[in-house]
């Protein structure tokens, strides 16, 4: 086993955002098992650093993996951009204005106790993060149009927060 491997290589996995997610869950359990702690508890100690480290490095390469803005940040780092760069504050103005809409809307179903409304804001802020990771996929694996694609990570962030939002509002309505 290599520590030097990327997060793909390490899984075997093409370095894509395009990703098979049941092929990395079942590249996680096996790695998972094959140096889980426990498996070298009689083992020297020497031996018992090694597997924690891998297991380390699998989680935290799992973790990445799995979920889409940290697979599109990462995939960004294997080709040296910075795509969180707090000096980068590029953004397209229509996706601004929308997101604008999507806080004045959750505001207002807050407002209103409108958990009617708030489902429809759900339902399209996740349509609108599957569109955009879509979008992201397209850049990075086949344009290779990776600054602007460092742009659609940063909006695709914006989207878990907001997405995140919308479930502080849920929970404080039910409540």
């Amino acid at each position: 086993m290599d520590l030097t491997q990327n997060h793909f290589e390490l899984f075997s996995l093409p370095q894509s955002y395009a990703l098979d997610r049941d092929r990395l869950d079942s590249a996680y359990r096996e790695l998972q098992n094959a140096v889980h702690p426990d498996r070298f508890a009689a083992k020297p100690e020497a031996e018992q650093r090694v597997a924690m480290q891998w297991a380390t490095q699998a989680n935290e390469a799992y973790q990445t993996l799995k979920h889409p803005v940290n697979r599109g940040v990462y995939l960004l780092r294997l080709q040296g951009i910075d795509a969180l760069d707090a000096s980068n504050t590029k953004m397209a103005p229509a996706f601004l204005m929308q997101q604008m809409e999507w806080r004045e809307a959750i505001e207002e179903a807050r407002a209103d106790k409108n958990m009617t409304v708030l489902d429809t804001l759900a339902n399209d802020l996740r349509m609108s993060h599957r569109r955009i990771e879509t979008q992201l996929a397209d850049l990075i694996d086949k344009a290779h149009d990776f600054g602007a694609a460092s742009e659609v990570v940063r909006q695709l962030r914006f989207m878990d927060k907001l997405i995140a939002e919308v479930g502080d509002v849920y929970e404080e309505l039910e409540n």
